[in-house]
């Protein structure tokens, strides 16, 4: 059986600045957030698979003051040394979602022995496009190290792990889907980021093409309920994963 560990880094604010800022939700009082502004949950994912111990997405990238990522802690509260990972999985490179691939000094990779799944058109985007959405110095040592294998359109991964491009939220955002005996676990990045969206109709202006969006999360809403998948929300304050 599948085993899916939320990797949490914690509750924040977000507006058209783009800057993430911590918010306690024990603490803090929602109306005071600033106007226009969206309460997300950053929340990478591990799962312990058969084969493999895979990450999905790698977070904001923050590290306590002796230079260790919060994503390496909470993974080893759950007894998994980063260097255990054997494959990350990025559902796109926006900063919020990659900020853990390199380690601080962005001279090493945040998980040295594993394979990077990229989207090679996202690759390029990002390295273009570049601040503020996203921070090149966070995934571009990859480039040389041999660790990134690029991926386009849609495909499998070792006959178990599913990709699908689906822009969307961003023109080359992927999303994945592992299957593993009985188990269907699915991870729709931002184009599924909270469960509230996959219940009702609701087009973000933020993404590239809202419509699209909003299509695809009913959809799978669809398919998941008739298959029984397990759905992964990597911004949702309340529910991290969700059973159909």
């Amino acid at each position: 059986m599948l085993k899916i560990i939320p990797l949490s880094e914690g509750a924040f604010t977000v507006d058209q600045s783009k800057k993430f800022i911590p918010f306690d939700k024990e603490k803090e009082d929602l109306q005071q957030r600033n106007k226009g502004s969206l309460l997300v949950e950053i929340q990478p994912f591990a799962i312990i698979t058969s084969k493999d111990i895979l990450v999905l997405d790698t977070g904001l990238g923050f590290a306590d003051k002796n230079g260790q990522l919060q994503i390496h802690k909470n993974l080893a509260a759950n007894g998994i040394n980063a260097t255990d990972v054997t494959k990350v999985l990025l559902s796109h490179l926006h900063k919020d979602h990659s900020g853990g691939i390199a380690q601080p000094n962005k001279k090493i990779a945040g998980f040295e022995n594993a394979e990077y799944f990229i989207n090679k058109n996202e690759w390029n985007f990002a390295l273009e496009k570049g601040f503020p959405s996203y921070y090149k110095e966070d995934f571009f040592l990859l480039e040389k190290s041999g660790k990134v294998k690029f991926i386009e359109g849609n495909g499998v991964i070792d006959e178990y792990i599913y990709y699908e491009h689906t822009g969307a939220h961003c023109p080359f955002h992927q999303v994945f889907k592992i299957i593993e005996n009985n188990d269907i676990v699915f991870f729709g990045g931002d184009v599924a980021p909270q469960l509230q969206q996959m219940k009702n109709r609701f087009k973000a202006k933020y993404d590239f093409d809202g419509a699209k969006a909003m299509e695809l999360r009913q959809k799978w809403w669809k398919q998941g309920g008739e298959e029984k998948w397990t759905f992964l929300f990597y911004h949702d304050i309340k529910f991290p994963f969700y059973k159909a």
